[in-house]
């Protein structure tokens, strides 16, 4: 079908027939544009082209076939994708003057002459390439409402079929695209624009700060992250959230993701309502997969508007008109729905306008490489503190009590904020000020005016970063296996200095994870992209997020070990790698290096960023202990904590726990605060240190944590319960209750007084007395145990409809409740639901109370009391 007969034939193409085999990225790009301009002097004939002439396009660009090797069909639709980039470029200026509805049904025509895509590659479907058609290319621009002064973004270009509708209305353009190969032929296609290539997920960190485009327009990933194997479920809701940060105030961004991602799915409400808080959704609506049919997949699409500017009620969103079956129903939606978009001040909108060189590939070696700072850092400030000199307040000496209100002692932050509630610290710890620093954190102006970190918090920023700028005394030597360190003289032969680390102690409610976000800011500004948070359990990941983000970052900067196999190299070039003590101490199996390795491997020798140990009391017993049963050997994960801080003597080691340890033997992890083995305490090594701390006793434990506050290695504060008052509230035991307590007393008095003999017939115990002391003594802790976990639940069942009546008044009366859960029943409720055959599923009755404590569990067998030997 031809389009014009005005068209005129295009020149003909040079042969690459003579040219030699292209293989690197550079050179294959030139042989697809080759190729593409070939096929554009068959498109401005009006005539199709079929899969022989895109063949022989190839050959001619190529200088050999498929078959050969030179070129896979990805490639010759890639070309196909560059030809129509071509044909618009020569044609637009007189496509454009027809109306938006002509327009579209001009650019179908076009579509309809190039072959559908029917193979893909390793790599496209590895990353999800999949370009934009034409006519959702056009109504996504017709959305973002594009102008001469506006600078375009598009963080996943990938053959520029969006970008060129953004060039046809004669806007600025940066470009991003990470693989290697479009990458170069987005550099031919657009030889005035920047083309960067990075990860787009990521694309506000790794951007330029002086980039700041008015419009994004995306295609991003639905389900694909880079250099991630598997399913990436939030990749599309990565990619716009960092787009959408660098957007400025009034910015406008547009997405085609999959139809999924949308404010009324259940599954990404939440996250949406989290992101209008920087920018409102003002359109959303599904797209037929039809629309892709062409290139390669029928998946149904959406198309999303995203105003930058805070929602006035986030959790509302506009009613989606539902699903276009095709371009023109999206392109009248659009037309009629998408409101106009607010001008914006050439001061929050910045375009380049001279030509840079394509970036360069970003380092992709596990070891560590010295970055620019993110764009982030434009807006950072030393933080501004003065020091100060401290002595208990005149007249007002340390008073009697356990506690102590905290202040500020040796610096003052003169627009740090208070911390929302009152902090107290133990009279051994008020007794010492911390020293004067002397460092200066770099942190975001907003935080300190702002008060997302408080004064207190500010002030643990400060030390950590003040103890991590020394190192400890002493030359060390650590073997391969990172579990042996020897002091070695300075000058000896792979002798290494550990740097200071830092021990966050403060109690609950302090705010210890936004602490912790604040310190590893401070060193993310100062170009440390890389650090690892390990915790207790997974979960924990969504707190650490929270915290993250509350600072004003990307929540997706914090990533889970969990989501590269053990073996496989963590191919991420900034990031906050988050992991679990379990998961820390996986040793290597079936070739495949341990988990630990594999953090070593992506961190490198010479790392010297943030290690945060969070929960660190979980490495207690790094180093065994002796009691009175035995010597006890170390924890695997307390010995994978001391390896990962072995290895890698230059970290910055931020240890957090409320807890620190029961035992002066549990602070073995701590190696960094120098307890012995240093200068700062009279200990040659640590069994010096543990037997010195046992002798003295709870006071020694006091005086130590005094004295690593006056070393600025440790803070320790808590919530003030001043002003909080305590009312006992009674419950009266009904006769009922009073009856099923009796009763249950009574069968735990049948197994008591029936115990000797079932261990006696067991042969436990004999006429000559015990036979197996071990097994008695399993025998009684597995009955009082038992017993006592029976009884709390009964009696807190029992008190459960008083609780109630309680929280129903206080409420009646306007005030909050909070209920604390000690004990869930989750343990059991899984015992329970494991016992019951997949055929039962569809219909469960299950029994989650604690009879099982006084019943045997064999159904089979008759239901006597049941004994710790049952």
């Amino acid at each position: 079908m031809h389009l014009s007969s005005a068209f005129a034939d295009a020149p003909a193409t040079a042969s690459a027939s003579d040219l030699p085999f292209p293989t690197a990225p550079s050179d294959r790009a030139a042989a697809l544009l080759r190729a593409a301009e070939h096929l554009l002097s068959i498109l401005e004939r009006g005539l199709g082209i079929d899969a022989a002439g895109l063949r022989a396009a190839m050959i001619d660009a190529f200088g050999s076939s498929d078959a050969a090797g030179a070129w896979a069909w990805k490639d010759a639709y890639e070309a196909c994708e560059a030809a129509q980039l071509l044909f618009l470029r020569r044609f637009g200026p007189a496509i454009n003057a027809r109306p938006a509805a002509a327009q579209l049904a001009m650019l179908a025509k076009v579509v309809a002459l190039v072959p559908s895509q029917t193979r893909r590659s390793e790599e496209s479907q590895a990353l999800q390439q999949f370009s934009t058609p034409l006519p959702l290319a056009f109504v996504a621009a017709c959305a973002a409402a594009i102008t001469p002064a506006d600078l375009v973004l598009e963080p996943s270009a990938g053959t520029g079929l969006l970008a060129v509708f953004a060039e046809l209305a004669r806007a600025s353009l940066v470009l991003n695209e990470l693989g290697d190969a479009r990458a170069e032929l987005l550099t031919r296609l657009f030889p005035a624009t920047i083309v960067t290539r990075h990860d787009a997920a990521h694309i506000h960190d790794h951007l330029d700060p002086a980039i700041r485009p008015s419009v994004v327009m995306m295609n991003p990933p639905f389900s694909a992250g880079a250099h991630v194997e598997g399913r990436v479920a939030d990749a599309a809701l990565r990619h716009v959230s960092s787009a959408l940060a660098r957007l400025p105030e009034d910015g406008r961004l547009v997405a085609i993701t999959g139809a999924s991602l949308s404010p009324e799915s259940p599954s990404w409400r939440g996250a949406f309502v989290r992101l209008q808080e920087r920018g409102r959704v003002v359109f959303s609506a599904a797209i037929d997969g039809r629309a892709y049919a062409r290139h390669g997949t029928t998946t149904d699409t959406r198309l999303t508007v995203i105003d930058r500017v805070p929602a006035a009620d986030p959790s509302c969103f506009p009613e989606s008109p539902g699903v276009a079956s095709d371009a023109a129903t999206l392109l009248r939606w659009v037309a009629e729905y998408v409101p106009p978009r607010t001008a914006i001040t050439a001061s929050r909108t910045s375009v380049v306008p001279t030509l840079r060189k394509a970036a360069s590939p970003v380092p992709r070696s596990s070891a560590r490489v010295a970055r620019p700072l993110a764009p982030v850092a434009a807006d950072a400030v030393e933080l501004g503190y003065e020091t100060c000199d401290w002595a208990p307040a005149q007249g007002r000496p340390l008073s009697e009590a356990l506690y102590e209100p905290y202040a500020l002692q040796s610096v003052r932050i003169p627009d740090g904020a208070a911390h929302p509630t009152p902090l107290v610290q133990s009279a051994a710890m008020a007794s010492v000020a911390l020293p004067k620093p002397s460092y200066r954190p770099h942190l975001p102006s907003r935080l300190v005016a702002m008060g997302p970190l408080s004064d207190a918090q500010l002030e643990t920023v400060v030390y950590a970063g003040e103890a991590h700028a020394g190192h400890l005394a002493g030359s060390w030597t650590v073997d391969a296996t990172f579990d042996q360190v020897s002091a070695a003289a300075d000058a000896a032969e792979g002798a290494v200095r550990f740097r200071r680390g830092f021990m966050l102690g403060d109690g609950t409610g302090a705010g210890k994870g936004r602490q912790v976000a604040g310190i590893i800011l401070d060193n993310w500004l100062k170009g440390r992209r890389r650090a690892v948070w390990v915790s207790k359990s997974d979960t924990l990941i969504e707190d650490a997020q929270r915290d993250w983000s509350a600072l004003g970052q990307e929540r997706l900067l914090i990533q889970p070990l969990s989501r590269f196999r053990q073996g496989a190299p963590i191919r991420l070039d900034e990031a906050i790698l988050f992991t679990t003590y379990a998961t820390l101490r996986s040793d290597a199996r079936e070739e495949r290096c341990s988990r630990l390795q594999q953090i070593l491997d992506w961190l490198g020798p010479d790392f010297d960023g943030v290690i945060v140990f969070d929960e660190s009391h979980a490495m207690q017993n790094a180093a065994g202990s002796k009691s009175e049963r035995g010597d006890t050997a170390p924890s695997q994960q307390g010995r994978a904590g001391l390896r990962l801080q072995h290895a890698l003597p230059d970290a910055r080691v931020l240890y957090v726990s409320a807890t620190g340890a029961t035992t002066v033997h549990n602070l073995a992890y701590a190696q960094r605060l120098g307890l012995w083995g240093g200068e700062d305490f009279p200990f040659a090594t640590r069994a010096e240190f543990v037997q010195a701390i046992e002798a003295g006793g709870v006071a020694a434990m006091e005086v130590l944590a005094r004295d690593l506050k006056s070393l600025g290695l440790y803070t320790a504060r808590s919530l003030s319960y001043e002003g909080v008052e305590y009312e006992l509230v009674d419950h009266e035991l009904t006769p009922e209750q009073t009856r099923i307590y009796d009763a249950y007393a009574g069968a735990f008095e049948v197994i008591h007084n029936n115990l000797s003999a079932a261990m006696e017939a067991a042969n436990i115990t004999g006429a000559e007395g015990t036979l197996n002391r071990q097994a008695k003594s399993a025998a009684r802790s597995a009955f009082e145990s038992a017993k006592q976990r029976f009884f709390n639940h009964l009696i807190t069942a029992m008190k459960t409809p008083t609780l109630i009546r309680s929280v129903e008044r206080d409420l009646s009366e306007g005030h909050a409740c909070v209920v604390q859960i000690v004990s869930t029943g989750e343990a059991l409720m899984e015992r329970r639901l494991a016992e019951i055959p997949t055929e039962e599923w569809g219909d469960v009755a299950v029994d989650i109370t604690p009879r099982e404590y006084v019943l045997c569990r064999d159904r089979h067998k008759t239901l006597y009391p049941k004994s710790p030997l049952c």
